[in-house]
């Protein structure tokens, strides 16, 4: 049994995510603006994790799937993170690890997930209960063209239904079913069409769902590095499917695409888990490396590092909280708080909110690790210039850096 400890497995998630030096991550690492190379290097992004989690929630200057390009891509545009759903772009949004935009090549990939929706996760059989609704709005859309998110919103018109939750409901249920496909977000309002005018033809197709569920499996594991079964299933959100998954690791454990490995975590546990053999390889490189503590850089409460809590704290020794849900007086840390990730370890925590109207970007609350006390100005160096990346890419002052 191969066996990896903390300090490995750890380096190798980082690299993997895009989160140290280009040369051992083989993503860009600063890009300019929003022109076409830059956008090629946020493609190149998504593609290593296979999604780029979508969340609504501005408030620290930037969404997540903004914050997580930010992170590792220097300089780049946070207006054109907001953009990258476009006609004729090599994306798609549908349900990958939350809602994502992911990789136009993995469409068919998710066939068995729409087949599976048809009744919806949460409204249920919306689609069997009001065929007639869901042929008008698929109607409405072939002659008129798309339709906006906002369009369900607000009184009714006069036959009731077009601006309703109802009608919101069964947008959603096509959506979530192939029927209908989001051509692209503006102001992050999705623009409902027929998925044949939004979908090229060569990726309306299907991949069996055993074969789906390997590429879905080891493409996780080409994010994390190392990962235990239950990480990767909840990747893209596979529940149920216990004895699916097992089948599939089997599979390609038998092609020799990736090994069993166990992982040590900060109290000299072993977890069970996998990581592809070029990822062994990568894993003994970066041995050599020395990351430097007081170089910071801010990730998204939502950043695929970061949000399977148990991992975080098995690999880090960082317990990772979102409190956004949480009634104010129940948070620990605040509401929309970025974990500072100095070379490898995660040094500190910052509740932010963009003042947009003063053009500043003020630091709510502070949280910082306890660190030995050689290392504490390097902590504290990391957070500066942390902060002060994150507000320069996203056009802001920091008065806190000015203290």
């Amino acid at each position: 049994m191969i066996h990896l400890s903390q300090h490995q497995t750890r380096r190798l998630a980082l690299a993997r995510a895009g989160l140290l030096k280009p040369e051992w991550t083989g993503l860009p690492k600063s890009v300019r603006g929003r022109g076409a190379s830059a956008r090629r290097a946020a493609h190149q992004v998504i593609r290593r994790f296979g999604y780029l989690q979508l969340d609504s929630i501005p408030v620290a200057g930037a969404r997540t799937h903004a914050i997580v390009l930010l992170s590792r891509l220097r300089r780049l545009s946070p207006e054109l993170a907001e953009q990258l759903l476009q006609p004729g772009e090599p994306l798609f949004e549908y349900w990958g690890h939350e809602a994502s935009w992911l990789p136009v090549e993995l469409y068919p990939v998710f066939d068995f997930r729409r087949r599976d929706f048809l009744i919806h996760p949460w409204y249920g059989d919306v689609l069997g209960q009001h065929p007639e609704l869901a042929r008008r709005l698929l109607a409405r859309i072939r002659d008129e063209g798309p339709l906006r998110s906002k369009d369900f919103e607000g009184k009714a018109d006069s036959e009731g239904m077009w601006a309703s939750k109802l009608m919101k409901r069964v947008a959603l249920a096509l959506w979530s079913a192939g029927d209908l496909a989001i051509r692209e977000r503006r102001y992050f309002h999705r623009f409902f069409d027929l998925t044949e005018r939004v979908v090229p033809e060569e990726w309306r197709c299907a991949v069996p769902r055993d074969e789906a569920l390997r590429r879905l499996l080891l493409l996780a594991l080409q994010g994390h590095g190392w990962a235990a079964t239950g990480t990767l299933a909840a990747t893209w959100r596979l529940s149920n499917m216990r004895e699916e998954i097992a089948t599939a690791l089997a599979e390609l454990q038998e092609t020799g695409e990736i090994v069993p490995a166990t992982a040590e975590d900060g109290n000299g546990r072993t977890m069970k888990g996998f990581v592809r053999p070029a990822d062994l390889e990568l894993a003994d490189r970066l041995e050599a490396i020395r990351p430097r503590r007081d170089q910071g850089v801010l990730l998204s409460p939502f950043d695929p590092v970061l949000w399977d809590r148990k991992r975080v704290l098995q690999l880090f020794g960082f317990e990772q909280l979102i409190e956004i849900y949480k009634p104010a007086p129940e948070r620990r840390y605040g509401y929309y708080v970025l974990p500072v990730l100095a070379g490898e370890e995660l040094v500190s925590r910052v509740d932010l909110k963009a003042e947009r109207k003063d053009a500043t970007l003020r630091v709510v609350a502070r949280h910082d690790e306890e660190v030995p006390s050689a290392h504490r100005a390097a902590r504290d160096e990391a957070v500066r210039t942390a902060l002060e990346r994150y507000a320069e890419d996203v056009g802001l002052e920091c008065p806190a850096l000015s203290r």
